[in-house]
């Protein structure tokens, strides 16, 4: 029974009518350049109808040319619009919506058309290359390349500062801070690929710096209650990943300073072998029960999870007090109305077209770019 997980939640300054969450997943839509349109809109509303909360896909903080094309951003004016025509959409259907704020570090591509007209290099905490991994619309099979190391990380603080006006203006409820995946907040933190030897890296109180930075200046623009975080401790996906004990190490002070400044949530993912790829012959993460892990730690601010829950194991966790509300990602994939379908017990079983999860869609028509994005059936037109 999944009861537990359809009561009301007041996460910092924002209410919830339900518990049945949407993480943030890149699709690539934003055509053509990392605008916004109208077929985003309609793939945020039909979520939106049933969704306690919808956090965005990644926004990009500036422009940078990532594995993702056609990620959309926020930091110009016409960005902002697309966003506003979206953030309005969640709203009459009667859901909530944070924007997750994205600087992909070390996972972007120097060859990337966006990173090119960007005239900036890629940055990161070191000059040191993730691992595997391989560019999904660039020639050949090009991996990831040695990055710039960031000279002044402050720089990048204020971007995030900028993005979060920006995303204030677009109308968003709140914003989610991108700690996880990989990408620069996590490789910050990770001392794989944070070698520094100034006050940014070595220690984990060094390495926690610019994850604090970032949500200090968010939480001076929008006010704690109108901010999370996301993070992923057991990390694999982008060649994340320390030993268990500097992990420990590492995310019980981090998560311990986070809940000082008393954001409205932490989201902690669990391990998941899908982000979790074979690099070098073997699996990166670092197994362990991240809700057992930190959950402790957490005194003020509200404790969210994900990381292939089934709707039962859920509710359980919900209603045992160990979390107060789960994340899906591929779950609203293909199931655009999936908070009903687990109050009413309607199956969840709609695979997902991975063909068309994500791609360059340069050049399909508009109804090319609908399949495996907004055609997904809703249970009440099910046979």
């Amino acid at each position: 029974m999944t009861q537990s997980l359809f009561q009301p939640i007041q996460i910092g300054a924002v209410t919830l009518r339900n518990r049945v969450l949407m993480s943030a997943l890149t699709r690539n839509r934003a055509l053509p350049t990392n605008v916004p349109n109208k077929l985003m809109v309609e793939y945020y509303r039909q979520r939106a109808e049933s969704a306690g909360l919808i956090v965005s896909e990644g926004i990009l903080i500036c422009q940078q040319g990532t594995e993702w094309p056609h990620a959309p951003g926020i930091w110009n004016k016409q960005q902002i619009n697309g966003w506003k025509n979206i953030t309005d959409a969640i709203h009459e259907a009667g859901s909530q919506c944070f924007a997750q704020i994205w600087h992909l570090g070390r996972a972007s591509h120097p060859d990337a058309p966006e990173q090119i007209a960007s005239g900036q290099p890629v940055y990161a905490p070191s000059a040191i290359p993730a691992r595997g991994g391989k560019f999904r619309f660039l020639p050949g099979v090009p991996g990831y390349v040695t990055p710039t190391e960031i000279d002044n990380p402050m720089k990048l603080v204020a971007l995030h500062k900028q993005a979060a006006i920006n995303a204030k203006e677009a109308g968003f409820d709140g914003i989610e801070v991108h700690g996880a995946g990989g990408y620069l907040i996590h490789q910050f933190l990770d001392s794989g690929s944070n070698i520094r030897t100034d006050s940014w890296g070595g220690s984990f109180e060094n390495r926690s710096r610019f994850g604090l930075e970032v949500l200090r200046v968010v939480i001076d623009v929008w006010g704690a209650n109108r901010v999370g975080i996301k993070l992923d401790p057991t990390g694999g996906y982008n060649d994340m990943g320390m030993p268990l004990e500097e992990t420990l190490e590492t995310y019980n002070y981090f998560i311990a300073q986070v809940d000082q400044l008393g954001p409205a949530y932490i989201a902690i993912q669990r391990y998941s072998e899908f982000n979790d790829p074979i690099i070098e012959g073997k699996r990166r993460a670092v197994q362990h029960d991240v809700v057992a892990a930190y959950s402790h730690i957490i005194k003020k601010s509200t404790l969210l999870s994900n990381g292939n829950f089934t709707p039962e194991e859920a509710a359980q966790y919900v209603s045992e007090g160990k979390i107060s509300g789960v994340f899906w990602g591929r779950l609203w994939i293909s199931h655009p109305d999936l908070a009903k379908r687990i109050r009413y017990g309607k199956p969840v079983d709609t695979p997902v077209d991975m063909q068309n999860v994500y791609g360059n869609m340069d050049g399909m028509t508009l109804d090319d770019q609908r399949v495996g994005y907004t055609d997904y059936p809703f249970a009440e037109n099910e046979a």
